[in-house]
């Protein structure tokens, strides 16, 4: 299991994880949900405390992910699978163009 803490701005919006059975899970913290209700990070995921879940990862974040040369040079320096997108959300999101950034979270010992 791989997760990332999301931040829109400087507050932590929520979590994104692909679970060990490939799956993605986009959970808004609850902290922010009560909060910012109307700051949605994207217009396809409004602020709930239900959790977004997909087979494939989020557009959105997709959408974060480099692309052209800069995706190049993260494949290379980073050694990353072209397909693997969830490491290279984790890989090259944490300084993103825009409002919103993923900060991988370390795995604990015996994840």
């Amino acid at each position: 299991m791989r997760r990332g803490k999301v931040f829109y701005k400087d507050y932590l919006a929520g979590f994104i994880t692909e679970t060990n059975e490939g799956e993605y899970v986009f959970q808004y913290d609850e902290r922010y949900v009560n909060e910012r209700p109307d700051d949605f990070i994207t217009f396809t995921m409004q602020v709930t405390d239900k959790p977004y879940t997909d087979k494939r990862l989020f557009p959105f974040f997709e959408g974060l992910i480099p692309e052209g040369w800069l995706l190049d040079i993260a494949l290379k320096n980073w050694k990353i699978n072209r397909n693997d997108r969830m490491g290279l959300l984790l890989a090259c999101c944490q300084n993103c163009i825009g409002a919103v950034s993923v900060i991988p979270i370390p795995v604990e010992d015996g994840e």
